[in-house]
Formats: C-alpha cells, sequence, structure tokens
C-alpha cells in the first residue's frame, strides 16, 4: 500500500523483552538485563529472570570452538551483525598507532578505498568510494543531507524495521518521503513501484537490499530496471549493510546510483567504520545542490576531496580516521578478494540453503516465506506457538550459541534472528553452523518443541 512515511511504534512488540534480548548484539553472555529494561507487568518476567542467571554460569556455557584462536573462550555470536571476526582481521585491529597522514597509513587507507571498489564491482573511474567515521547509520545521513533538497520527493521501498528507518532520516532532512511497504516478510510489488513512479517526480528511490528485520532480500537489479524504464532521472540508492559481500551484486553493471554500508556484518570487520560508494551523478547532484547540506560532518562536498587525495596516496585531512579500523578493514577486503567473490556468495547460498531447510525439517516457519525473498546472510524464523524468544535465546546461550531477538513490530517476541554469513559461513573448519544448527534443535526440544 502507498502511504506518507510513518513508523509504528516497537514498544507493544518487544513488551516484555529485555533490551539484551531485543538488540542485535545481545549483552546477556555478559551481564544481566537490568530490571528497567522490563515491562513491570512482563508474563515473560520469570523466563527473563532465569536468563539473567545465567550470567553466572559461565563456567557451564559450552563455549568450544573446533578451531585454535587467541580470541579469549566466548559464545559464538550468530546474529545479523556485527558477526564472528577472523583472527588476522582483529590482529589487524592491534596495529600500532599511526598519523593519519603517516606515508604507511595514507598507503593502508588508499588501498582500502581501491578495493572497495573492487568488492562492489565497480570499474568506473568517477564513481567515488567513501570510507569514513561513523556506524553504517552515516550513510542514510550522506544520502539524505546530499542527494535530496527540502522539499523534494523520496520514495522509500521497505521491507522492514530499517526501510522505515532511511524514510525517517530522508524526513529529518526535509524530504517529501512517501512509503510502499510490503507485507511482513515479502516486498513491494514491481507494478506499484512503476505506478508511483510514473505518478511523481521522485528524486531518489531507495531500497534495503537486506532488512535484518524481516530477512528479506530485494531485487536490487529490476529494481534498477524499472527506475530506467519509468524515470531514469532517479537515484537509485541501495542500504547494502547486510547485503556486501554475501548477496549478488554488481554496482556499475545493474546502474546503481548510491550503495551505503558497514563494516560488521557480512563484510567481517569490526563496527566503527560508515562505507559508501556512489556513481558519478550521484557525486554530481551532492556538489551542485541549490542548498547547502544541512550536515556539516555527513558532507559530501567536504569528503569527496578527502577521499580522492587517499587514494591518490597524497595524505589530507578534514576529519581525523580511525587508522586500526581501517587496517581491519584493509585485511578484510583482502580477504574476501583473495578467490573470486563469485564463490564466496554461492558458498553463502549453501549454507543458506543448508539452514533453510533444517529450520523447516524442524518445523519451523521463515518470516520470508518465498524462496525468492529470502537472504543467504541470515534467516528470520518464527517460534512454535507457546514458545517466545525469551524462552529460547538463554537455551541456545547454555549451549554456547546466541541468536537475535525480533525487531520487526508487527511480529515482535514470535520469531529469532539467525545470522550465518561471513568467517562462520565460509570457514567450514569452524563448525558454527553444525553447531548452532544442533543448539537450536536441543533447545526447542528443551521448550516442548519436538524438532
Amino acid at each position: 500500500m502507498l502511504s506518507h512515511a510513518t513508523r509504528p511504534g516497537l514498544r507493544s512488540a518487544m513488551r516484555g523483552l529485555p533490551r539484551s534480548f531485543v538488540e542485535d548484539c545481545p549483552s546477556i553472555a555478559y551481564r544481566p538485563a537490568p530490571s528497567s529494561v522490563m515491562s513491570p507487568h512482563s508474563s515473560a518476567a520469570s523466563s527473563i529472570s532465569s536468563a539473567s542467571r545465567i550470567n553466572n554460569l559461565s563456567g557451564h556455557l559450552q563455549f568450544t570452538s573446533k578451531m585454535s584462536s587467541f580470541q579469549a573462550p566466548h559464545a559464538t555470536l550468530l546474529i545479523p551483525g556485527p558477526i564472528e571476526f577472523d583472527d588476522e582481521v582483529l590482529r589487524s585491529m592491534s596495529h600500532y598507532s599511526q598519523a593519519h597522514v603517516a606515508p604507511a597509513f595514507v598507503e593502508t587507507f588508499g588501498e582500502t578505498l581501491s578495493l572497495l571498489r573492487q568488492v562492489v564491482r565497480s570499474t568506473d573511474p568517477n564513481a567515488q568510494p567513501y570510507i569514513i567515521n561513523g556506524s553504517g547509520t552515516i550513510g542514510w545521513d550522506l544520502v539524505a543531507a546530499n542527494l535530496v533538497e527540502a522539499g523534494e520527493d523520496a520514495l522509500i521501498l521497505t521491507t522492514g524495521f530499517f526501510g522505515d528507518r532511511f524514510a525517517d532520516c530522508l524526513t529529518q532532512y526535509g524530504a517529501k518521503v512517501t512509503k510502499i511497504a510490503g507485507e511482513v516478510g515479502s516486498v513491494p510489488s514491481f507494478d506499484e513501484i512503476a505506478k508511483a513512479l510514473s505518478e511523481k517526480k521522485y528524486k531518489i528511490i531507495t531500497a534495503t537490499h537486506v532488512d535484518t528485520s524481516t530477512g528479506v532480500v530485494f531485487d536490487l537489479k529490476t529494481l534498477v530496471e524499472t527506475v530506467k524504464k519509468v524515470s531514469p532521472e532517479t537515484l537509485v540508492i541501495a542500504d547494502g549493510v547486510c547485503s556486501v559481500a554475501v548477496e549478488e551484486l554488481a554496482f556499475d553493471e545493474w546502474g546503481l546510483d548510491g550503495l551505503v554500508t558497514a563494516p560488521q556484518k557480512a563484510i567481517g570487520a569490526p563496527a566503527g567504520l560508515s562505507i559508501s560508494f556512489f556513481s558519478e551523478r550521484a557525486v554530481k547532484v551532492a556538489h551542485s545542490r541549490k542548498t547547502p547540506a544541512a550536515s556539516y560532518f555527513a558532507n559530501m562536498e567536504r569528503w569527496t576531496p578527502i577521499m580522492k587525495n587517499y587514494e591518490a596516496r597524497k595524505p589530507s585531512y578534514f576529519s581525523t580516521p580511525g587508522p586500526q579500523l581501517v587496517h581491519a578493514l584493509n585485511t578484510a577486503f583482502k580477504q574476501i578478494l583473495a578467490r573470486p567473490i563469485e564463490e564466496r556468495i554461492q558458498k553463502h547460498t549453501q549454507v543458506s540453503d543448508k539452514v533453510k531447510k533444517a529450520v523447516t525439517d524442524m518445523g519451523l516457519k521463515i518470516v520470508a516465506s518465498e524462496p525468492k525473498n529470502q537472504s543467504h546472510a541470515m534467516t528470520a524464523i518464527y517460534l512454535p506457538d507457546g514458545i517466545a524468544a525469551t524462552d529460547l535465546l538463554p537455551k541456545l546461550l547454555a549451549k554456547g550459541v546466541i541468536f537475535a531477538a525480533g525487531l520487526h513490530a508487527t511480529i515482535g517476541a514470535k520469531y529469532v534472528r539467525f545470522g550465518h554469513m561471513g568467517v562462520s559461513a565460509v570457514n567450514d573448519e569452524r563448525g558454527d553452523i553444525d553447531k548452532a544448527l544442533n543448539a537450536l534443535k536441543a533447545s526447542l526440544e528443551e521448550c516442548g518443541h519436538k524438532a
């Protein structure tokens, strides 16, 4: 249904869930959730209390791994990001301190920007990569502050929580936002998208490639084809935070204008950087605004010469980058590109198929019900009637596995999210996926479900 952007509150859907279950990085393994985050009337209070007590049983948790590692023993993190990190990436993170204009760091940063071009499959020298300090959310600010003037129209295609938040960001900067939302677990129809584009001139159209609240993947290639036919002047922007390095993606070939992402998901590096890539025409739009960009920091006019200089191996300064984060990202990119990226995508597809078959064989349903809409990075799984996330997650944790609770307002505590990307997916020797599936089956049985 076509409607003006609104984002329903999540409070009712998450009532009774501690913050540690609700966020993408559950903290239950490390500290009890404070009572203040629970509704005093929550019917799940007793199970939450039990979950908190698990923190005192660390000696009994199954923090074993099939591989030796310098990392401290810990439960396997299989949420939709952050993910488990490879040892070499973390070693890179411990690089000694460097000046951000030192020749050695300038070389590393410049190389990392060039590697980003390869990861998104672009050979266009006029397209521009950006790597700046901040979370992936900064990518939304770059789009909203630079590519849309206040009062201009933006069409947001949403398949869950993060599509709605992208709309919120654009609204904050003054864009006139219209949303087309798919039903939970599905995508908007391309007929409806084409109709909307034919009825109004939109400056940009955005889609979340993988929305981690639902595990839905969006067909970006068909989207670009649709936009080019109906409204070729509209910029096509993708949120690729959970898709880069796991889903099929071809920036130049498909004709994308913008891609925003972050390192802590399938790319496999620690959070703290905003990674984005824009076409030549998108950069020109940002540099030829009628009014100045409404952000000082997320300002492409300020950042473009900095990025160009670093890629040309010239020291430059607008805001101090994080050398250790850049070193870690550089290592992660080199690991991704060590073999043809098609092989990495195929491996993620195989692992995803394995997970989804196993989940289905346990008698569970997947939120993204149609295979064509199912992400290869993660699986959002409906729980059986009578079992809540607060029942299941502590049992998984006791077996050394961390899943994420649900994040979508409509289905709330009815589901959990299993991230299967990055090193956990591509390195079979770790045994992370089998460990998780075995833990899920056993935990469901402990909850009374015959898996």
